[in-house]
């Protein structure tokens, strides 16, 4: 295997019920240090595809590699090291304050019984500084904002001292300031510190300005994989979002910039 192929999905076929497969003989690889984007329609099977490949849900058929090795075999508290997983929005049932949250993040590292080190403490407070949180420190996260409640959890996330950041639409209930914060926080630590980040996003021009490579899913299969500029031609997002758009260059990035258009104009 090349050692720069994190994660390989080998003709994976997975899904919820034995009966109802949402991805189909789906196949990619993710590479060290990269920061890949899973984008498609509603129902197209983005979430289901990032819960297999991050190991929470167990492929129907075919098989999940992390480091050459099969997912299912590694350990889970060595997975929980290297894997940190953050979702659309986390609800808690108790009430815990920011800062024993994030400090959650520290938990595969601690031994039965164990009492978190400085050395935890140390971590789990320079991961509030990154995502500046430290200010609500001592608050209740459910009494948080939404924004601030996912800077918690992405706080958490980095606590862990993950290899593999894994999010879920971490930015789809947020306003564009939050939205704009997280991402960059994001790029700047797969830059930094070389963590590789795989994300589901909606916003097909937040994907086009972050990711370096975009996967786009539709009705359980990968249509198209590649950078940002192979993948979101009008072409290709016509025919798999059914909706006419207007493609060109955003003038300062370069980037693919994405337009809807009325068709009633």
């Amino acid at each position: 295997m090349n050692v720069s192929n994190l994660v390989i999905a080998d003709n994976v076929t997975c899904g919820y019920h034995h009966n109802q497969q949402i991805l189909k003989d789906v196949s990619f690889k993710v590479k060290e240090g990269e920061f890949l984007g899973i984008i498609g329609p509603n129902g197209s099977g983005k979430s289901t595809l990032l819960r297999a490949a991050s190991g929470c849900l167990k492929p129907a058929f075919g098989s999940v590699l992390y480091k050459g090795s099969n997912l299912y075999d590694i350990p889970h508290h060595q997975i929980a090291k290297d894997f940190a997983f953050v979702a659309q929005d986390t609800v808690f049932s108790f009430s815990f304050t920011a800062w024993e949250v994030v400090l959650m993040g520290r938990i595969p590292y601690l031994a039965r019984m164990q009492q978190e080190t400085s050395r935890d403490f140390q971590i789990a407070r320079e991961s509030m500084q990154l995502t500046d949180t430290l200010q609500f420190l001592n608050r209740q996260v459910n009494e948080l904002s939404a924004g601030e409640r996912q800077m918690t959890i992405i706080a958490k996330a980095l606590a862990q001292d993950p290899k593999v950041l894994f999010l879920d639409e971490p930015t789809s209930h947020l306003d564009i300031g939050h939205q704009v914060q997280i991402l960059n926080l994001l790029n700047e630590l797969n830059r930094k510190k070389n963590i590789t980040v795989i994300i589901v996003l909606h916003d097909l021009n937040l994907a086009s300005e972050f990711c370096n490579r975009v996967l786009l899913v539709d009705n359980g299969y990968i249509f198209k994989a590649g950078s940002p500029e192979e993948v979101l031609t009008y072409q290709n997002i016509e025919e798999v979002y059914k909706t006419l758009v207007w493609v060109n260059k955003n003038p300062i990035s370069g980037h693919p910039h994405i337009l809807l258009i009325n068709k009633r104009n």
